[in-house]
């Protein structure tokens, strides 16, 4: 008898082991490893199983009043992209863009001889009316692929709606997940800095090594620091940069939340982007000053930090789009895609040629526009993807890999080449460890590829004030080619460690500097 309950002890407790085990993270990321299929609204694939529109993991208490509750299953939400055929019906005209672009936008693009043409024009507003219908809600649209994003939680509606003859294409772009975990927001910050952050020797202060290796100083000294250009930040959180004293002096221009309705949410919270905004626009004399302290700048909330989908390529997307609407010269973008949950739409080696991945086809588009993009190559190159994340291998933009203090290339960088063989990533700065200031309003080390691109971003933004009448892809080339590897490009380092103030003297005199 007593093995018997001894065999019976040990089931149990490896019953339990093993639920407790099923429920567990992934040891290897931040989230659980996840395997259910997913489809979209073609054929049979977005036939969803009665499974798949479960009750979610939030449930009343078992108590009398609450069980007939229980038995209504909370319908999963889903969000679709709609490709659409046409613009066809649309107020608007390219001989008037001054309806659909800011002044300074169409400014950009004249200054750079760049025409508006049909991406340019907003979709459809008589298809988005036809596509409104009940239990649908239009969550944004990108004018640049004709695309609309759909929210409903009605699959057969979609189907519908997908029939109608003006939709080329219609994808599932995101699924809600079982369960959320609860954001907590950190309110504290600190009101000041410790008294050891400050360095009398140095106007960067803490900032001043990864300032340094670029030689970012030459284009303060000469009086470019930023003033007239405009950058947009794209990230998953900007938390207390409302209220942290050393924000108070940078120009933010606006805020716009694309997760959300709530921009308040904007403050609230990750701190990713308070971080990588802190790396150009502080201004703390001796204590901390980054690369582009008088620039003006936009905070753009585009990622779900909640989950990884592909509807965040879609408002990546819209960001771009409306920092191209409101006049912005720059994007840093500190964001980048591989895997998603469920294995929805997964990318492949084989799609990074720069147009085929939805965000990458909207950061490819940039430069035509006036703007130039400065991203990060990603932290892939100790896991199992190893290289460079997408949007990275766009094309015609600027991919910033990581290097430490003494130039040594970080081995969490994601590495080239593109599929079609081009160099990336394009330049390197240090971002093993860089200096940034967290949301809790202290200078921190910190480490990745998302730290190392702010840094050059400002510059970049400096070096264009200093040379106004290059075009964005002249301003990307002089980064290159005033790089310590420009001769000998390859896809560990890129074409190396720019040199901004060799940048500035190339630019003005069209020669290289020895």
């Amino acid at each position: 008898m007593g093995t018997r309950t001894g065999i019976y002890i040990i089931a149990i407790f490896m019953a339990c082991f093993c639920h407790a085990a099923g429920h567990g993270r992934n040891t290897f990321g931040d989230k659980p490893v996840r395997n259910k299929r997913a489809g979209t609204c073609t054929q049979e694939t977005n036939v969803l199983s009665t499974e798949d529109s479960g009750k979610t993991t939030h449930k009343p208490a078992d108590t009398g009043d609450t069980k007939e509750k229980k038995k209504k299953a909370v319908k999963r939400q889903y969000i679709y992209r709609f490709t659409l055929k046409d613009k066809s019906g649309n107020p608007y005209s390219l001989s008037r863009p001054e309806e659909f672009l800011s002044r300074k936008s169409i400014e950009r693009r004249r200054r750079q001889k760049l025409p508006t043409d049909s991406t340019d024009m907003p979709v459809s507003t008589k298809y988005i009316e036809m596509l409104s219908v009940e239990r649908v809600k239009i969550i944004g649209t990108s004018r640049w692929h004709n695309t609309v994003l759909l929210s409903t939680s009605d699959t057969t509606t979609v189907q519908r709606l997908a029939r109608m003859n003006f939709v080329r294409k219609c994808e599932k772009v995101y699924q809600s997940p079982d369960s959320i975990e609860k954001e907590v927001y950190d309110k504290d910050y600190h009101d000041c800095f410790n008294p050891w952050d400050t360095v009398a020797t140095s106007r960067y202060g803490g900032a001043e090594s990864q300032i340094a290796m670029l030689n970012g100083s030459a284009l303060h000294e000469a009086g470019y620091e930023g003033q007239g250009v405009t950058i947009a930040v794209l990230d998953g959180g900007f938390r207390n940069a409302d209220r942290i004293p050393a924000f108070e002096n940078i120009n933010i221009i606006g805020a716009k939340d694309f997760i959300s309705e709530n921009t308040d949410d904007i403050y609230r919270k990750a701190d990713h982007g308070t971080k990588v905004l802190s790396a150009m626009g502080v201004n703390a004399p001796y204590v901390y000053t980054g690369t582009a302290p008088q620039a003006g700048y936009w905070l753009l909330r585009c990622e779900d930090i909640q989950t990884e989908q592909p509807v965040e390529e879609d408002y990546w997307t819209m960001a771009a789009e409306f920092a191209d609407s409101v006049g912005a010269d720059i994007i840093n973008s500190s964001l980048g895609y591989t895997q998603f949950d469920r294995h929805l739409g997964d990318h492949r080696y084989r799609d990074m040629d720069g147009h085929t991945a939805f965000i990458s086809q909207s950061a490819s588009m940039l430069a035509d526009k006036g703007m130039i993009l400065i991203t990060s190559a990603g932290n892939s190159g100790m896991g199992p993807w190893k290289k460079i994340v997408f949007p990275a291998d766009a094309e015609n933009i600027i991919t910033v890999g990581a290097v430490t203090p003494k130039g040594m290339n970080a081995p969490f960088c994601g590495v080239g080449p593109t599929q079609d063989g081009r160099i990336k990533p394009d330049v390197m700065a240090q971002g093993s460890p860089a200096a940034v200031i967290s949301g809790r309003g202290t200078i921190n080390r910190d480490m990745g590829t998302s730290f190392s691109t702010p840094v050059v971003c400002g510059l970049t933004a400096c070096l264009w004030q200093a040379l106004p009448g290059k075009t964005a892809k002249e301003i990307m080339d002089l980064v290159r080619r005033s790089a310590d590897n420009t001769d000998h490009p390859d896809n560990i380092f890129g074409y190396g460690i720019p040199d901004f103030g060799r940048a500035y003297d190339m630019g003005r005199d069209g020669l290289p500097q020895q």
